[in-house]
């Protein structure tokens, strides 16, 4: 196989092709005062829109030394309360969240052109709420959270096959299982930004920060 020019690559590429996206118009001054009506519309959007996976976000962390960390996670929802995800506390993530607090969001929807970014402080809901909310969810996400050992070092492939066996296993066999270890986290946002593509590169960025009376709204340059 020849090899691949990644430069020339990257030039072949178009964002926001004609036939696979579509810029909606976004007229700021039509936002609602608080970003969480306009993020649940514009997810409602996406989803009928047909976006792939548009509950999947980019989560940042950071480490005790200030080094950043991202990884790909499911939205599990988005109340007043803030935005929330599942994972294990003893996962590196996990581990970050219990010394820095903090966490940044990004949705990416690219068949409308948009954005949405998150930051705000993390808080870890009570064992009973993270268990009822794991337990929500399907068979396999029970499975895997029962697998465990989430960040450890992986001796082989056959020892991961061996554990997750035997995770479906019980699974199966007791939907009720618990996984003392898995949390469900929230970000309580203090900043949200929204931002829509434009094609002459005109985007709207609208951004949303919290105050100590309520949210402030503010136009930025794209």
């Amino acid at each position: 196989m020849a090899p691949t020019d990644l430069h020339e690559l990257l030039r072949s590429l178009r964002v926001w092709a004609p036939g696979v996206t579509e810029l909606p118009a976004f007229d700021p001054t039509t936002a609602p005062p608080t970003p969480l009506p306009l993020f649940t519309a514009w997810f409602a959007e996406a989803v009928a829109a047909g976006q792939v996976e548009p509950h999947t976000m980019s989560l940042a962390t950071a480490d005790e030394d200030g080094h950043p960390d991202v990884r790909i996670v499911m939205l599990h929802g988005a109340d007043a309360d803030g935005w929330s995800f599942g994972s294990h506390s003893i996962s590196r993530k996990g581990r970050q969240l219990a010394g820095r607090p903090h966490a940044a969001l990004a949705f990416y929807w690219p068949v409308l052109g948009r954005q949405v970014r998150v930051r705000g402080t993390v808080t870890a809901a009570p064992s009973r709420e993270s268990q009822a909310d794991l337990h929500a969810r399907s068979t396999g996400a029970l499975a895997a959270a029962l697998t465990g050992r989430q960040s450890e070092v992986l001796e082989s492939v056959e020892e991961l096959r061996r554990a997750s066996q035997e995770a479906w296993e019980q699974a199966r066999a007791d939907p009720a299982s618990p996984s003392p270890t898995w949390t469900l986290y929230r970000v309580r946002p203090e900043e949200v930004e929204f931002f829509q593509g434009d094609s002459e590169r005109r985007h709207v960025r609208l951004a949303y920060r919290r105050t100590g009376f309520g949210w402030e709204r503010t136009l930025l340059w794209p």
